[in-house]
């Protein structure tokens, strides 16, 4: 939690927010310790499959309810850099919605919790990740 909390503008704010309002989220801006890349949810979970067989530990990865967006936490400059379509950036001067590492919270559920030692998956290897889950799709749809 402290990892997490220490992106806010007043982690000792955050923290207690989490602690007294356990279904609470913290709306933690992105592009200091961490940049986002929001995936559609039929992209982002064969892609989570994909990395957690080539990664002993992904970095945090993020679902909204019903999975329809599904968030991978990569390095701060990454989300000004990637270029793909259907893939939103947050980096610096954007907000993310964040529960408590422990907790769902109005929606939002930790896929990947972070584990505190500020692991996050690196852009290439999730691109990577992404065009095999992308092959799969393509060709399990050629074959139904």
């Amino acid at each position: 939690m402290e990892w997490l909390a220490s992106a806010a503008p007043e982690p000792a704010a955050c923290r207690w927010e989490w602690e007294r309002h356990p279904l609470g989220v913290a709306l933690l801006p992105a592009g200091r310790l961490w940049d986002v890349l929001v995936v559609p949810g039929e992209l982002g979970r064969p892609t989570l499959t994909v990395l957690s067989r080539v990664l002993d530990r992904p970095g945090p990865v993020l679902a909204d309810q019903g999975d329809f967006r599904v968030g991978f936490f990569v390095p701060p400059g990454t989300a000004g850099r990637w270029v793909g379509t259907g893939v939103r950036g947050a980096g610096r001067g954007s907000w993310i919605v964040v529960p408590h590492p422990t907790r769902t919270a109005n929606g939002v559920r930790w896929l990947i919790p972070p584990d505190g030692s500020g692991v996050l998956t690196d852009p290439a290897v999730l691109e990577l990740a992404m065009h095999e889950a992308a092959a799969d799709l393509a060709g399990g749809e050629a074959e139904g």
